[in-house]
């Protein structure tokens, strides 16, 4: 019997006040592999990633995770959210930040052990943050607060992570850090799928490229998928005729 797909999404559907945000979204996205989901804004690329863990409701369609639904699954999806959506001031230190990561293992109403406690110590130090683990969060930088939450994600130890936009706002010694986690992550033989925007570095940083505007314009190998044409169907107006991906590419950022 073969493995089902990482993630599966058949016919999904989200609306918001009765208008569709995404489209009758059809997905199979094996294991150790980076996908960028790559759209112009509005085009539901945020609101995918929360639709697959059930965030948002669906109108229609479904999703499944190793072939069972989210909510068997949970455990093996690790989330890192937009860095704006955050309460930063809220006060808690960078050590208990990441130690949320480990609840879904050691449950609610459990104390940290030795062991968690040795796991968020070695996370922060992935991301070089282990001098901050008594610091309160809102007293980080920007590029601080995102490692933080690469660390929480870490300490979560899922076998599919989806972040949304962990590149923005962050300084070229973050960003360089994201990729090498990454990296890590495919090694393992995990499943990253993380919302981007830099069109240049998407072709660099991800193995499979998931266009979208509403619905799926493609989805597959970078090399396949990142082509003038299917960037002109997915950024519409905003690119013209061109004659290579690296002019489409310039254009669709302009």
């Amino acid at each position: 019997m073969s493995q089902p797909p990482a993630v599966e999404v058949h016919d999904l559907t989200v609306t918001y006040e009765r208008r569709p945000v995404l489209w009758n979204i059809d997905l199979s996205i094996p294991d150790r592999q980076l996908v960028g989901i790559v759209g112009p804004n509005g085009a539901g690329k945020s609101t995918l990633i929360k639709a697959i863990m059930g965030l948002l409701p669906a109108s229609s369609g479904w999703v499944k995770i190793y072939g069972e639904p989210y909510e068997k699954q949970r455990s093996k999806v690790g989330y890192v959210p937009q860095r704006d959506t955050v309460d930063w001031d809220f006060p808690v230190t960078v050590e208990d930040v990441v130690m949320m990561g480990r609840y879904g293992k050691m449950g609610l109403f459990k104390r940290p052990g030795p062991e968690d406690r040795a796991v968020v110590l070695e996370c922060l130090e992935k991301v070089g943050m282990a001098g901050f683990a008594k610091r309160q969060i809102g007293n980080l930088s920007g590029g601080q607060q995102q490692r933080v939450f690469l660390a929480r994600a870490l300490a979560q130890d899922s076998h599919i992570y989806l972040m949304d936009e962990p590149f923005v706002g962050v300084d070229a010694a973050t960003e360089a850090a994201i990729v090498t986690l990454l990296e890590e992550m495919r090694e393992k033989g995990r499943l990253a799928m993380v919302v981007h925007h830099d069109l240049d570095s998407a072709r660099e940083y991800f193995d499979s490229i998931l266009l979208l505007n509403m619905r799926v314009v493609a989805c597959g190998p970078t090399e396949q998928v990142f082509t003038s044409e299917l960037l002109r169907k997915t950024y519409g107006g905003r690119l013209t005729i061109l004659s290579d991906v690296s002019e489409a590419v310039a254009q669709a950022q302009r």
